[in-house]
């Protein structure tokens, strides 16, 4: 039975079961455990100096008060780094190619800094949506537009996400499946579409990381408006 492309953005199912709360909760036995000892093994130091940069270019624009915000957006930043990538491993499922689970996280996380900018700072939090200087006439229709684009805001994170996900291994399992079909009969075209594969892995193993990286720093964006 030939299947379809899109068949590998279904949910597994066993026994009638869904299987993406398993791939959402088992990545997180990967991560290390920090130890009491004084001097941390290799993988465990890296991890360190990778929040701690992390937290450096996304933290230093936000004031003191968003500095609340730093352990559940780099936990969240690391754990779309590890659902993505290990999405790209063969006979995986990527969960973040879902738009549910990706809306899931950015619609909370939004809500949550608009709430904090409408009980903080409700005055400089309305002023968004009218920009200094506007025309009077043009009131009632920049109003119109800024909630528009203030609601608009949590769709586009998870639709962003989702669509390079999915983009990105739409077109790996076609570029296989032509170097798959090229092999008995154009071995030397097979072989230069192999190799277009691996770098297209590569690149996709850095848009993973970037995407994940783009989403935290919109939501941090988004914080710094209302804090």
């Amino acid at each position: 039975m030939m299947l379809s492309f899109f068949d590998q953005f279904m949910s597994p199912t066993y026994m009638g079961v869904p299987l993406i709360a398993l791939a959402i909760t088992l990545p997180w036995i990967l991560y290390p455990a920090p130890t009491s000892r004084w001097i941390n093994n290799r993988l465990v130091t890296l991890q360190g100096w990778f929040i701690n940069r992390l937290n450096q270019q996304i933290f230093l624009p936000i004031n003191q008060g968003g500095h609340k915000w730093a352990i559940l957006l780099t936990s969240l930043m690391i754990f779309l780094i590890t659902l993505n990538i290990l999405g790209l491993l063969p006979y995986t499922f990527t969960p973040t190619t879902q738009l549910s689970l990706n809306m899931a996280f950015a619609v909370p996380l939004w809500l949550a800094t608009v709430i904090i900018g409408m009980r903080n700072q409700p005055t400089a939090a309305l002023g968004h949506l009218l920009p200094e200087g506007t025309p009077t006439p043009l009131i009632p229709v920049l109003i119109i537009i800024e909630t528009i684009s203030l609601f608009i805001r949590p769709l586009a994170l998870g639709v962003r996400l989702t669509a390079n996900l999915t983009a990105g291994h739409l077109l790996i399992q076609l570029i296989a499946t032509a170097a798959f079909v090229l092999l008995p009969m154009m071995p030397t075209v097979a072989i230069l579409t192999a190799t277009v594969l691996f770098l297209l892995t590569l690149l996709e193993v850095a848009v993973a990381m970037i995407q994940a990286y783009v989403f935290v720093l919109l939501l941090s964006l988004y914080l710094q408006e209302n804090v």
